[in-house]
């Protein structure tokens, strides 16, 4: 495990010995600043697979790739070797750079947010849906679900939000998931970012909440040890499942389902919410046609988002 602490207590060694058993090989880093935790992460793996030029993409079956440029014998960076696909989990106190989907600039600060990375290697039976099963593995990890109704909602395809009434909240924290191949495995990186205490921030159109609201007096070393585990457990669960595992646990947090929506997609640019497909696809419903929306392709709104 390797260190570099910040200015709060992440208890990385108890993290570590909580993780370890589920993960064999992990490792778990904690910084005090970097640009992005999914950057990073990204372009290690690029690196041990000896192809500084690997697309990264959104998750997605593995494509034949050209020979790698290292050997398995010869070192890469980190001391790793050659398509070293061992799993690690790098947490930032303060990321500069913090990216969301789309190429949009996650905004949060030291102390305030909660911001890690996760890289493994997985084989799912479909990639179809992981944004939207770790969505379910955070909220329900933060907030187990209450009688009388969830706090934490999903918006479809990877944003947390605190809900004020149904159907109406604001974002609280989001997933980013990226794939790059290493040899021939396919390394994940899962990327979230919550918002954990209150700070100034601009022009979030959905507005701003943070855990804070849902549990008073939590820093983000606490929130840290509450998901990591839930997170791992979950990861490994779809790679056996694929998304069908997680369908009634999203649906009980599905925060656009019977809303009217606005989307980017030309084939439904407005439309009716009626829920997420068994490959975690969002139907909306325009007139008599039910359309699926993939979250690679689409943008989607609630049409009366604050």
């Amino acid at each position: 495990m390797i260190t570099e602490p910040g200015h709060l207590n992440w208890g990385g060694e108890g993290l570590w010995q909580a993780l370890e058993p589920l993960l064999p090989g992990l490792s778990v880093e904690i910084v005090a600043r970097t640009d992005s935790t999914n950057t990073q992460l990204l372009e290690r793996a690029r690196l041990s697979g000896g192809r500084r030029d690997q697309p990264i993409s959104s998750p997605m079956p593995l494509e034949p790739v050209g020979p790698s440029s290292l050997t398995a014998e010869e070192p890469t960076p980190f001391g790793r070797r050659a398509g070293d696909t061992q799993p690690c989990l790098l947490v930032a106190e303060h990321q500069t750079r913090g990216r969301g989907r789309h190429g949009r600039l996650w905004q949060g600060s030291a102390g305030a947010s909660l911001t890690f990375s996760l890289a493994l290697a997985l084989d799912p039976p479909d990639w179809s849906g992981l944004s939207l099963a770790v969505g379910v593995a955070l909220a329900e990890a933060l907030e187990p679900l209450p009688p009388g109704g969830p706090r934490i909602g999903l918006k479809w395809p990877n944003d947390l939000w605190l809900l004020d009434a149904p159907g109406e909240g604001r974002k609280m924290g989001g997933v980013l998931i990226e794939t790059v191949a290493v040899g021939n495995r396919r390394m994940a990186v899962v990327g979230v970012g919550l918002n954990v205490l209150p700070q100034p921030v601009r022009d979030l159109v959905s507005g701003y909440a943070c855990l804070e609201e849902l549990r008073p007096a939590i820093d983000a070393p606490q929130a840290l040890h509450l998901v990591a585990a839930p997170l791992v457990r979950a990861l490994l669960r779809f790679e056996r499942t694929g998304f069908p595992g997680f369908v009634d646990g999203y649906a009980r947090r599905d925060l656009l389902r019977g809303r009217e929506v606005t989307t980017t997609s030309p084939s439904a640019p407005a439309g009716t919410a009626q829920g997420v497909a068994q490959d975690g696809a969002l139907r909306v419903r325009v007139g008599d046609e039910l359309h699926l929306l993939a979250s690679a392709e689409v943008s989607v709104r609630p049409s009366t988002a604050r």
